[in-house]
């Protein structure tokens, strides 16, 4: 039978053995294999437009002045795909999903694509019917 003296000394013990863990485990984590935490360079952001986005174009991305001309895809809004942006893509199931389709309206998308051809240059596949 085990005496209340032995368990103490267990208990004891085994929270020696999960603080070394826990202190192994989240120095690990905190530096790189030389040793040394990583630093990083300040974020400078830039305030001149690239020259993409401030041509005019015919595309859907004309209408929306955040969106680059030259993105393919936009991220939805809302839990939803914007205006001129019908087409909804799961990047889970690489399946990308268009109007009228049988689980468009319930589908949540993580890209929103202006055509199914950018959706498919991208690499999803169409939903079946």
């Amino acid at each position: 039978m085990i005496s209340a003296r032995h368990l103490r000394r267990l208990a004891v013990v085994l929270l020696v053995v999960a603080g070394a863990i826990a202190l192994w485990q989240r120095r690990s984590r905190s530096t790189f294999g030389d040793g040394h935490s990583p630093t990083w360079p300040p974020f400078e952001p830039t305030a001149e437009p690239s020259p993409a986005a401030s041509s005019p174009a015919a595309s859907p991305a004309a209408a929306h002045p955040w969106v680059d001309s030259q993105m393919k895809w936009v991220a939805p809004v809302d839990g939803g795909c914007p205006e001129g942006y019908p087409v909804k893509a799961n990047d889970n199931s690489g399946i990308f999903h268009v109007p009228g389709g049988r689980f468009y309206q319930r589908t949540v998308p993580e890209r929103c694509y202006a055509t199914a051809d950018d959706a498919l240059a991208d690499g999803y596949r169409q939903a079946k019917a």
